[in-house]
């Protein structure tokens, strides 16, 4: 199966043929799979070099002339490394633009912290405005990167990773589905998070909710949830762990809850391993996670 990533660049490159108002900004990776489009569309296919704040500028200048422009690169160097442009460039010059990341929190160990990024979110978290896109599989990407396109002058982050769900779900980039009912209480499940936490719930008595976008946050599923499954909320994150319990408080801040959020541990793992090493050091699989939902939610 391809990847995110892998869907990524094809779609982009229909959506540069198809949208005379879509450009692609690079900060050089990326760039061999945007060859075909470059010569196609010299003037909005643009590669800065390794340059990521002026990445991040050269979006803001073309999204003020009026075109939609993609921005992409790594996530520690696309919302960390040039946070200052983010916050300026985009936010307070109020443009609209769509940064595309790739690497996700740990997806490439051998690349050491320095291509790691799992405060992105809860960064983004701290100014206002923007939508953020989690998908868990290659087809959601697809329909979650065509929908931040045209979400006229938004400023959307979709973030991509090679950890997938073994299935795509029907997303529409607004809503959490619910996948599993329960009275027991309610797990959350983020994007490639889905698979490990139903792996983890078989059994247990609890509602599964599954989010691809987190931002706007899905106040409305989660309080009917809530109605039969109580207010135990579990949050389980492919990214820093409780980034998004401020969130659930808001959602339930008229009634009596408790909020578990697992995900990505705050101390730095100096050892490369692979993925599914850092995702058992986190307790993010499906054996550690269920002994945690199950001792919180019972």
């Amino acid at each position: 199966m391809d990847t995110m990533r892998d869907r990524f660049a094809p779609v982009l490159s229909r959506l540069l043929d198809e949208d005379p108002r879509v450009a692609v900004v690079l900060a050089e990776i990326g760039t061999a799979q945007f060859t075909q489009a470059q010569a196609r569309h010299p003037d909005r296919v643009i590669n800065v070099g390794i340059r990521e704040q002026l990445l991040i500028g050269t979006g803001a200048g073309l999204a003020l002339t009026g075109l939609r422009p993609v921005m992409h690169t790594f996530a520690s160097f696309l919302v960390e490394r040039p946070f200052e442009q983010v916050k300026l460039d985009l936010g307070h010059q109020d443009v609209g633009a769509v940064l595309v990341s790739a690497a996700a929190s740990f997806d490439w160990p051998a690349g050491g912290y320095t291509h790691m990024a799992p405060g992105d979110v809860a960064l983004l978290d701290t100014l206002d405005g923007w939508t953020v896109h989690v998908p868990g599989h290659p087809d959601e990407a697809e329909t979650l990167l065509r929908h931040a396109v045209a979400a006229g002058d938004d400023r959307v982050y979709v973030r991509l990773s090679t950890q997938s769900n073994r299935e795509g779900l029907p997303v529409d980039g607004e809503r959490f589905l619910t996948v599993r009912e329960g009275r027991s209480g309610v797990v959350l499940a983020v994007g490639p998070m889905l698979d490990a936490v139903l792996d983890a719930t078989e059994g247990l008595d609890v509602a599964v909710l599954y989010a691809t976008t987190v931002r706007p946050f899905d106040t409305a599923a989660l309080r009917r949830a809530t109605e039969t499954a109580g207010t135990d909320v579990v949050l389980v994150e492919p990214y820093l762990a409780g980034t998004s319990t401020a969130v659930v408080n808001d959602a339930l801040h008229d009634v009596p809850h408790r909020v578990l959020g697992l995900g990505v541990g705050r101390r730095e793992l100096r050892r490369y391993g692979d993925v599914e090493e850092h995702l058992a050091a986190h307790g993010l699989d499906a054996r550690t996670l269920r002994e945690r939902i199950r001792g919180f939610v019972s």
